[in-house]
């Protein structure tokens, strides 16, 4: 058990004594009965921020909050095609990855594993920018903000940290409706714009120091690739975490050397594989989207070290918090990008279904509006937990 995991459970710990020291100030939704909830601590947390900056700069805020609609709407209609074509290739390719997945720090199948810290700090990020930015836009249209705070998702114990502000809703539905489609698309525009800020900042900035402090490696095994049977790498025993280095004395360290000596090769050769533990004798399979192409079966990743020289000049503390430090922002990238798109889904609570659902009014009567809103919510519920499911392997029995 390594020092991140260990961080982990104490966190959970930590997090379960908190709600219970504090359960009298807590309101809570129950989901599932004792057993899936969501928590909400109420405060008047970052409310006098955002009406300074929202009367400081009202004009730009709520022409922010316009051109979010555009975006909302337009990540409401990637996300949902997304979504359909990745469920359909769950079922029709064997090898296709499920689109949507939990994000935890635990190495489990099915999860979407971020280390601790990255996983915390990303949580934190991604919570704060997005609420704010709901109350921001709010308070920049005259809407009352009642309150902010902090919110767990609990599943039998807290898990998910989370954050909410709450604008008064009986006055937000009396507001025109720009002004309630701007209110609903302000945070997962603020995580959309916020992933291209940690982007730019990363390839700009920190990968180019990052190049310069650290040479190639060879190429790790991340995981193996799933599907019907094992394929060669998993089959030889090659570990995830392993460094490939050579292949048939051929060196790979690159993750371009490795492929350019695949395609070299043939389903069905044999060919030695080193490895910065061992050495395997692999017979080579035939690649699922191509079977004219070998394959070895793994997800691969290009592994770096430091340079010597680097190391002598500086230590290892200094080269390493770079490199840290980059791939939290790659990680702040992914999660902001991913968790603002899914925001957008056409679902329920979420802020993209409660845009559809006040469209659905405007085309039609509130009544027949709903019910349709409620056939496209279960829809894609029924997707997502088709993804969710397909992660942690229910449906192999018909690949």
């Amino acid at each position: 058990m390594n020092f991140e995991t260990i961080a982990a459970i104490v966190f959970l710990i930590a997090l379960t004594i908190l709600v219970y020291l504090k359960r009298k100030n807590l309101e809570t939704k129950q989901i599932i009965p004792y057993f899936l909830y969501f928590s909400m601590y109420k405060t008047k947390i970052g409310i006098n921020l955002m009406d300074s900056i929202a009367k400081k700069y009202k004009k730009f805020v709520k022409y922010l909050g316009y051109f979010g609609i555009a975006v909302g709407f337009l990540g409401m209609a990637f996300i949902s095609y997304m979504l359909i074509a990745n469920s359909i290739n769950l079922f029709t390719k064997p090898e296709a990855a499920p689109g949507v997945g939990l994000v935890l720090p635990f190495k489990a199948k099915g999860i979407f594993f971020v280390p601790f810290f990255y996983w915390i700090i990303s949580i934190f990020v991604i919570a704060v920018v997005h609420e704010f930015s709901h109350g921001l836009i709010a308070r920049a249209n005259n809407l009352k903000v009642k309150s902010s705070g902090f919110a767990f998702l609990g599943l039998i114990i807290p898990i998910v940290p989370a954050a909410f502000v709450e604008p008064d809703e009986k006055e937000l539905k009396k507001r025109p409706n720009k002004e309630q489609l701007s209110v609903f698309a302000a945070g997962p525009l603020a995580n959309i714009l916020t992933a291209f800020l940690f982007l730019a900042v990363a390839s700009f900035i920190l990968a180019p120091i990052s190049n310069a402090i650290v040479e190639p490696d060879g190429v790790k095994v991340t995981d193996y690739v799933k599907g019907s049977e094992k394929f060669p790498a998993e089959n030889a025993g090659i570990k995830i975490g392993e460094v490939i280095q050579q292949v048939d004395n051929y060196s790979t360290l690159y993750v371009n050397n490795l492929s350019a000596v695949l395609r070299s090769k043939k389903p069905s050769d044999i060919v030695a594989i080193k490895t910065d533990k061992s050495i395997y004798s692999i017979k080579l399979a035939k690649n699922p989207e191509n079977e004219s192409l070998a394959y070895i079966g793994a997800y691969l990743e290009q592994s770096t070290k430091i340079k010597n020289k680097i190391k002598a000049a500086y230590g290892d503390f200094l080269p390493n918090s770079v490199i840290w430090i980059l791939g939290l922002f790659v990680i702040l990238f992914i999660l902001n990008l991913g968790i603002g798109l899914f925001n957008l889904a056409p679902i329920g609570p979420l802020d993209g279904g409660r845009m559809l659902q006040l469209v659905l009014h405007r085309l039609f009567n509130k009544e027949k509006g709903n019910r349709i809103w409620g056939y496209i919510g279960m829809f894609f519920l029924i997707i997502i937990f088709i993804n969710i499911a397909a992660g942690f392997g229910l449906f192999n029995f018909i690949k």
